[in-house]
Formats: C-alpha cells, sequence, structure tokens
C-alpha cells in the first residue's frame, strides 16, 4: 500500500477509530459478520470494501461521530473510485485464442461488446474476411493481412458466415433488452439527462463500468447533442431520464456534464424506522433482511418504503475543477391513494436501534401541495461545492401518510460559464413512497421462522 493514496488515507482512518473503540480485530469481525483476516486487510489498506455498508457498521460499533462518518463515506467513496480505475482492462492485441474475444469495432461505435468465439489457429479467418453488419470497423481494420496463410474457400465461407451470425445474434439481444438496459434481476443501466450551458445536452444510456451490489451508480459515458428534455415531462412510471455524467477523466467542456450522482435509495436510517409495503400475506414474505440486501430483498418482494425512504445522495466532481451544487427540488409525478398492502417491520422486536445524525440531512413532506427539501435542524442548507477530490453526500428523509407518491429530484449545477441540471430517480424509475396508516402491519420475532401481528410478540 502507497501512502498518500486514497486507499491508505481511508485505511488510516479506521484504524483511527478501530484504536480509540479499545476492541479487538477478532471481537469487531464478530459482531461484523466477516472473518478477521478481511477486516485486517481493510484496516491495513491492503483491500477496500465494495460497498459501504460494512465500513458504516464497523464506524458506529467504534462510537464515530456525524463529522467522521461523513469523512469516512468521503474517503471510501476516493478509494472505491481509484480501485475502479485501476481495474479498467488495459486494451491489447493478442493473437487469436481458443477462447471468447470482443469484436474491436462494437465498443468503439459506443454500441454493446459483442464477443465473437476466436478461431484456433489452425482454422483462423482473417477480419478482413468476416465484415461485421451494422457496426462500423477500425480505421485500417478492414486492409487484407500480410501473407495470409492458404485455406480452403468452403471452410472460410463456413466459419464468416458462423461469425457473422453469432454477431447478428449479440445486436439483436442488446436491442431486444428493455429500456435502460434492465436484467432479469430488475437492474438498469444509468441514462441521464442534462442541459449544459447555452445548449441541450442528452447523456446516452451506458452500462456501467463498476459492479456495486446495493447502490446504483449514475454515471453515464457519453453525451450527445439533441433537443431539449422536458424536465417536467415524468408521470408515475416513467420520470426524466435519472441523473447521469462523463466518466472520471473527462477533460471539461464540449458539453460533458463535470459531476457524478450515486444514488442510494434503500439505505436505512436504523432498521426500527425502516418498513415496507407488500401485496402478500405474512407466510409468503421471506424474513427481513441486512441492511446490504435490502434492494435485492425489496426487488424480490415488490415492496414499496412504507411511510418514510431513506434516499443518500453521493455527488463528486469528475475533474479537479470546482462544481457548485445550488439545491435539489424534488418533483412529484404521480399521488394516489395509499396502497391497501400489508406492513413489514425491518427491526426485530426488542432490539435496540439507534445512530448519528449526518451533517447533510433533508426532510421533506411527500403529502404538501408543493414537496420540498428542508435542512434538519442546525444543518446548512445548499449550496455546496464538490469535485473530483472533495465528494458531498446528502441523506434525504421523505414521509408520505394521505398517499402514495411516485417522486425524484433535480440537482442544480454550476460551474464556471456552464450550468445545468441533472434528474436524480431510482435507476430511471421514481422513488415510491405510499401512506401505511391503519395498514395490518407484522414484525419477525428474534429467531423466529414466521412475521406475527406487530406487538404480539414476547420481549424478556
Amino acid at each position: 500500500m502507497s501512502e498518500g493514496t486514497p486507499a491508505a488515507e481511508f485505511a488510516a482512518l479506521l484504524r483511527e477509530l478501530k484504536d480509540r473503540s479499545g476492541l479487538s480485530y477478532g471481537v469487531l469481525a464478530k459482531r461484523l459478520h466477516m472473518s478477521t483476516s478481511t477486516l485486517h486487510r481493510y484496516c491495513n489498506g491492503d483491500a477496500v470494501p465494495t460497498d459501504y455498508a460494512p465500513v458504516e457498521r464497523l464506524a458506529r460499533l467504534c462510537k464515530a461521530g456525524p463529522g467522521e462518518l461523513v469523512e469516512l463515506h468521503r474517503r471510501w467513496v476516493l478509494a472505491d473510485a481509484a480501485r475502479g480505475r485501476r481495474s479498467e482492462p488495459a486494451v491489447t492485441p493478442t493473437a487469436p485464442a481458443p477462447e471468447e474475444r470482443a469484436d474491436p469495432g462494437a465498443e468503439g461505435a459506443g454500441g454493446p461488446v459483442t464477443a465473437v468465439p476466436a478461431e484456433s489457429p489452425a482454422t483462423e479467418v482473417p477480419e478482413a474476411d468476416v465484415p461485421v453488419i451494422g457496426v462500423p470497423q477500425a480505421e485500417g481494420a478492414g486492409a487484407p493481412r500480410p501473407g495470409p496463410r492458404p485455406r480452403r474457400r468452403t471452410r472460410t465461407a463456413v466459419l464468416a458466415g458462423t461469425a457473422v451470425a453469432v454477431v447478428l445474434a449479440g445486436v439483436t439481444l442488446a436491442v431486444s433488452l428493455p429500456e435502460g438496459g434492465t436484467g432479469g434481476d430488475g437492474r438498469r443501466g444509468p441514462a441521464g439527462a442534462a442541459t449544459v450551458g447555452g445548449g441541450d445536452v442528452t447523456s446516452s444510456p451506458s452500462p456501467s463500468a463498476t459492479p456495486s451490489a446495493s447502490a446504483s451508480a449514475s454515471r453515464s459515458a457519453s453525451a450527445s447533442a439533441s433537443g431539449s428534455p422536458d424536465a417536467k415531462g415524468g408521470n408515475a412510471s416513467s420520470p426524466p431520464a435519472a441523473g447521469a455524467a462523463a466518466p472520471p477523466g473527462t477533460p471539461p467542456g464540449d458539453g460533458a456534464v463535470p459531476l457524478t450522482v450515486r444514488t442510494d435509495p434503500y439505505v436505512w436510517e436504523s432498521p426500527c424506522s425502516q418498513r415496507y409495503l407488500i401485496d402478500k400475506a405474512p407466510g409468503e414474505v421471506h424474513p427481513p433482511p441486512i441492511e446490504d440486501d435490502a434492494t435485492a430483498w425489496v426487488a424480490a418482494e415488490r415492496a414499496v418504503s412504507s411511510g418514510e425512504q431513506y434516499v443518500r445522495l453521493t455527488v463528486q466532481g469528475t475533474g479537479a475543477e470546482t462544481v457548485v451544487v445550488e439545491g435539489l427540488t424534488v418533483r412529484v409525478a404521480g399521488k394516489r391513494a395509499p396502497l391497501a398492502w400489508n406492513d413489514y417491520a425491518m427491526g426485530y422486536p426488542g432490539v435496540g436501534c439507534g445512530g448519528g445524525v449526518p451533517t447533510r440531512a433533508f426532510t421533506v413532506a411527500l403529502d404538501a401541495a408543493r414537496p420540498g427539501l428542508t435542512p434538519q435542524s442546525g444543518h446548512r442548507d445548499f449550496p455546496f461545492k464538490v469535485s473530483e477530490s472533495d465528494p458531498e453526500v446528502y441523506y434525504i428523509t421523505a414521509d408520505a401518510s394521505a398517499y402514495d407518491v411516485s417522486w425524484y429530484l433535480e440537482l442544480k449545477w454550476s460551474s464556471g460559464s456552464r450550468s445545468g441540471t441533472l434528474t436524480v430517480d431510482d435507476e430511471g424509475r421514481p422513488f415510491r413512497t405510499s401512506g401505511n396508516n391503519g395498514r395490518p402491519s407484522y414484525e419477525f420475532p428474534l429467531g423466529g421462522e414466521t412475521w406475527v401481528p406487530e406487538g404480539t410478540t414476547k420481549v424478556d
């Protein structure tokens, strides 16, 4: 581990919190449900956690204050971003091998990278013999290679036809996916829309380069000129596209959005406050998850945040220039009567809950005629400044009791002579929070096997 790197600074703060707690690695690892060696690697800087949730639990076990929690999250964001840059594979020419290789033309065109089976050296077909339909070739790709080995024409024709068929199948698969790249698990790639300077810029959808288990990084890899997006054209099922920006390292200007927004719509302020409405009987609902698995659990159960939703936004610049985050505006995409579903509490009866209040905390009453963000008592309001080395984290508590509300946020930014607005939502869908007044409510006893009516569990 090199000193002065983001990973080293992150590990240094972890060690400081661990040493101050007086707890051993073994005790902390047991309480965090991880191995002692893994915790050692985090604190020594040999590894960076892929998700922030275990880091936050460790910090709370070590009695970290609100300011330390924010600083720890800032350092983790930088260390995670640095790891992502290191893990990007270098594109180097290689000899054909009997395994899958990517079509070099597809990625350069901004389309999906289609895997084409590479032939063995004995039956190799030159790339000039296999035209890729619908995908522009790189300069010089079609030029014949000097001195190709002689081969039978019939064999070449068969192999060429096979390669074209594979390419067409890959293109068909990419086109057939739902908008935003949604897969079978309900997750989708980010799409974006923003207004920059005097012109209008729409960021094209692109798959995320770095996988994440519990959060969706709203990052798009390209921007192209288009008509002005309608910021108010969303509805209950299709709001404006999710906020996106150019990836880190993109030079400023040329319409590039100079910041990214990572959205975590299912973080928990505490399990005691988090509840979900589900259109299932208690015997059909799985036990409550840990916070790390909340996103997958919500998708599997088709759950909707009940009474209150806690959203975390991580805003980071893509370069050294300062970007001013001028404000967040709440937009309502739809209001309906509260869902008549069962209400499930995530906290176990008798188990205490609690946590510090973050330094950038806001509330919004979704039942209001014109919902707006309000800083929690004693906290600053917008504007804030961000850059690549100085991100900001905002925590938003949205509550609803009289309606089932679909909503999203618009983040207004400026940098020098440029300015714009990013739409922030749940991977192309609005956030959704429903009132739960009068709904049947259930809890899951610690060590139990099924959900029971809330308030019936005996606590010693």
